[in-house]
């Protein structure tokens, strides 16, 4: 796998400087000492190019094996494994994941071999941007190819540390892939070091001593094991850290009215206080096919663009129901697509979630049924299923709740519209990935905001005991999203799933659920419609947690590359 150590040699460069915009090999040391800054930010913003093409991946490694989504039906692309859980060898977005990623830390790792610490705090600044750009890239490449911290992390074997070009590039000897632990050892080395030399308030596009530090509270939250066995050293320094971003004031969290148009902010806009570090995409790079193969393309279809076959599961939808009709805040990022006669007008319905059997009497699923609402004399609400007439029975008639006895199970449903299908399935569109700047699935992938601090305090105050300051942080968000759902409580019966709930509902569609649900030991159930094989539970112990090294890489690669079994 010599290509993850050969930069690209006509890389496109994003700064514009005084410099020829040459290719990497090109700057030796003597062409960086002619204009050191200028130089080190070419290479530098050379490292986030190869962010846009990793975030793409990241994303949806992240997000499609969790419980957030469901897609229409199968795929031939190679995506779909990290639905189905079907890994196979040779994944060639995996593929893209993992060269980007050490394309990054090889190209990193040198830059912070050619300059010195200390030179001057804009040197120290872009010292401590590769350095952070490593060490997140460590964190992200282990927790997808590595076990969850809390098994084991001394013997699960993370990735290969490898730090820039070898001395001699004729023979190539690399080490095999190191344990989980001492890659996160490597991932925190680089953060603090980044932490420590950055001093710039950039904007969020850019990395900061803040972004090190929400990373550093997102790594050692990983490490705070699980909520029945806590490592309350760890989860000390997830609260540490996190506190770190908050009382630097840098960040705000955004208004209720702000965050429901959340998405279409650029993370460095004026309007956009409560982003930290996210992958700045542009309209004049991002277009065309873009729209349709980029992350938000399969969520909708926006002013005329992308292929929409990628819906907020029923799971999700039931979440967002909780706290009251259509009164969380996240409602915003979920766009149902309603069927309208000539005249623009919906059609009132009913439409609930029923238990599907094979012919021996063995669920095999869940599915959709949606059917127009009739009135009897009485008032009172009936569907007509076949040529079967089925009564509604009022369960919460404000909140649009009634239920339904449809083959012999009494199944609650909503009072709703007509809504268009795919296939079987409503279209619940998702809009979080899209619509930055109005334009239709443009999107700047976030990787770290003021939220998740807060949510990263809660659940660390949880695993320490300590219930009042976890219900602080926890509300902090939960009544940004839901005006006056503050929990009045949170106690050890309660704060797994309330932590866990809010943590889902807030960070959707942002590539974390997955890894939430297995680094605290839980299992993913995902008992809704949908082609994802719903009745297959994944426990945290499961083989298929944790993706496959792409097969093409362990064979180029000049040494032992030890596979996931």
């Amino acid at each position: 796998m010599k290509k993850i150590f050969i930069v690209c040699l006509a890389i496109s460069f994003l700064s514009s400087c005084d410099l020829d915009r040459e290719p990497f090999n090109a700057y030796t040391q003597d062409k960086i000492q002619e204009d050191k800054e200028a130089a080190v930010e070419v290479l530098l913003n050379g490292c986030y190019a190869q962010l846009k093409a990793w975030s793409d991946v990241m994303h949806r490694v992240g997000e499609y094996p969790g419980d957030n989504i469901m897609i229409r039906g199968t795929s031939t692309d190679s995506f779909y494994s990290f639905i189905s859980y079907q890994h196979i060898p040779n994944n060639d977005r995996l593929s893209v994941f993992w060269n980007n990623s050490y394309k990054i830390i090889s190209q990193s790792s040198d830059l912070i071999k050619m300059i010195s610490e200390g030179e001057s705090p804009a040197v120290n600044q872009q010292l401590g941007e590769a350095y952070y750009l490593r060490g997140m890239i460590y964190f992200y490449l282990c927790r997808t190819y590595g076990r969850p911290y809390a098994q084991s992390p001394e013997t699960n074997l993370g990735v290969p540390i490898v730090n820039g070009l070898p001395a001699d590039l004729n023979n190539l000897a690399l080490p095999d892939r190191a344990t989980v632990k001492d890659t996160y050892a490597q991932a925190i080395s680089d953060l603090k070091k980044a932490e420590s030399l950055m001093t710039a308030d950039r904007p969020a596009a850019y990395a900061t001593k803040e972004a090190a530090q929400a990373m550093l509270s997102r790594v050692y939250l990983y490490m705070s094991g699980t909520y029945e066995t806590p490592n309350q050293e760890n989860a000390t320094l997830s609260i540490e850290y996190a506190n770190k971003v908050v009382a630097s004031g840098r960040y705000s969290l955004l208004s209720r009215d702000s965050f429901m148009k959340f998405n279409t902010y650029a993370p460095d806009s004026n309007e956009q206080t409560e982003t930290i570090f996210a992958v700045k995409q542009v309209a004049s790079e991002f277009s065309g096919y873009d729209h349709y193969y980029g992350i938000g393309g399969m969520y909708a279809n926006i002013q005329g663009q992308g292929w929409g076959e990628m819906y907020a599961s029923a799971k999700y939808l039931d979440l967002l129901r909780k706290s009251g009709l259509k009164k969380d805040a996240r409602w915003a990022f979920i766009d149902p697509q309603y069927t309208t006669d000539a005249a623009g007008n919906k059609t009132q319905a009913f439409r609930f979630v029923y238990d599907v059997y094979n012919t021996g009497g063995t669920q095999t699923g869940y599915n959709y049924m949606q059917q127009p609402i009739k009135t009897n004399s009485n008032g009172s609400f009936y569907i007509t299923i076949g040529t079967t007439d089925y009564n509604l029975t009022a369960v919460n008639a404000a909140e649009n709740q009634y239920s339904i006895v449809y083959e012999g199970k009494t199944y609650t449903g909503e009072k709703d519209y007509m809504m268009l299908l795919n296939r079987v399935y409503p279209m619940y569109y998702i809009t979080k990935c899209s619509l930055q700047n109005n334009d239709s699935h443009l999107h700047s992938p976030t990787i770290s905001r003021l939220a998740e601090m807060y949510l990263n305090m809660a659940e660390a105050y949880a695993k320490k005991g300590d219930y009042n300051n976890a219900l602080t942080n926890l509300n902090i968000i939960r009544e940004r999203a839901i005006i006056g759902g503050g929990y009045t409580s949170l106690n050890s019966t309660n704060a797994v799933q309330r932590i866990d709930e809010e943590r889902q509902l807030e960070l959707a569609f942002e590539a974390h659920r997955g890894y939430d649900v297995y680094r605290n030991g839980q299992t993913m159930t995902r008992h809704y419609p949908g082609p994802h094989l719903p009745m297959i539970d994944w426990p945290a112990s499961n083989l298929r947690v944790v993706q496959y090294i792409p097969q093409s890489e362990i064979n180029a690669y000049p040494g032992t590359l030890t596979q996931n079994p």
